[in-house]
């Protein structure tokens, strides 16, 4: 992996700041990446199901009249 020396210069002051090496800091940024990418992933695929699968105007009014919303 190539890594440009501005980068790997700041990557050295955050995981000074954050008691870690560079490496340990790289794991957790790299983990976190591919998290954030599986949430956006999985929020687009249930966009996209949502488009090719509007819900109905009364498919949740069954539930609606179940809850109790408190304003009574």
């Amino acid at each position: 992996m190539t890594l440009d020396d501005d980068l790997v210069r700041s990557v050295d002051q955050a995981a000074k700041k954050l008691h870690m090496n560079r490496s340990a800091f790289t794991r957790a940024a790299l983990r976190d990446a591919l998290k954030k990418l599986n949430t956006k992933l999985l929020e687009q695929k249930q966009i996209s199901s949502y488009r090719n699968h509007p819900s109905k105007s009364d498919e949740f009014s069954v539930w609606e009249n179940e809850h109790a919303w408190g304003d009574k």
